[in-house]
């Protein structure tokens, strides 16, 4: 069952006024703007809309099914994508996820997707061409990042979190490779109870750049999608480096 019409209006009641402090370092405070009725190729959607305080940036939640005060809900995280999302790049494996995750959680009784307004990890999409230009030249992923002066992802998941408090969510099973994902909702307060696994098999274009997320950023998995014990996770550390670069991995 989907969210009922009083589940939509008292969330839009709250939300009508609502202004806290904001969440994380920015303090970002988002609220909920909209809700619809979203029939989708992967299933039945409501599709909720969510504006902030800070940069304007609008972001979405996909929501299958009455998750309002749920426990154990499915919850996948995806940052915007324009190469991958809309044009199909064969450079990433975030259409592939995307797709996968709507795709699962319609076949669930419920769960969320988050669709999150940070492109390029957090760079901006004119900064990811430009180090899409420089992996074209050899750098893999993290490097190029960091020869362009920033972390190798710069994303924040302060707004997720408001997000997931803001549906009424108490509790989340987040899909997922990226144990930083885990750590930052957490930190955040939100209760997550596991991880389900999104793994994707890597293209001819894309299998360097996957073997780099679990090398150098982390991710559970390898180029042949196979899942990387936590032990196995190295921090993103490449040559050139400063200390104050490598100390602030661990933050």
């Amino acid at each position: 069952m989907p969210l009922t019409p009083m589940q939509i209006q008292e969330l839009l009641d709250d939300n009508h006024e609502h202004s806290c402090d904001g969440y994380g370092c920015d303090h970002i405070c988002v609220k909920i703007a909209a809700i619809a009725d979203l029939p989708s190729r992967f299933g039945q959607f409501q599709v909720v809309a969510f504006c902030n305080n800070k940069d304007g940036k609008e972001h979405a939640a996909f929501v299958h099914g009455d998750v309002y005060g749920a426990d154990d809900v499915p919850v996948r995280l995806h940052s915007e994508c324009l190469t991958g999302d809309v044009a199909g790049s064969l450079r990433c494996d975030c259409r592939d996820q995307l797709e996968t995750a709507m795709r699962t959680i319609g076949s669930m009784d419920k769960g969320i997707l988050l669709y999150l307004r940070q492109e390029g990890r957090g760079i901006g999409l004119t900064n990811k061409i430009r180090a899409y230009g420089l992996q074209d030249h050899g750098y893999d992923t993290v490097e190029a990042n960091l020869a362009l002066g920033f972390l190798d992802d710069e994303r924040d998941y302060s707004i997720a979190a408001h997000m997931l408090d803001s549906l009424k969510v108490h509790s989340i099973r987040l899909m997922t490779n990226n144990p930083k994902k885990l750590n930052a909702l957490t930190e955040y307060g939100i209760k997550v109870n596991g991880r389900i696994p999104l793994v994707i098999p890597p293209n001819p274009y894309n299998a360097f750049y996957l073997k780099t997320k679990a090398q150098k950023s982390g991710h559970l998995l390898d180029a042949s999608g196979k899942e990387h014990l936590l032990e196995q996770r190295d921090r993103p550390i490449v040559d050139g480096m400063t200390e104050e670069q490598i100390a602030s991995l661990g933050e």
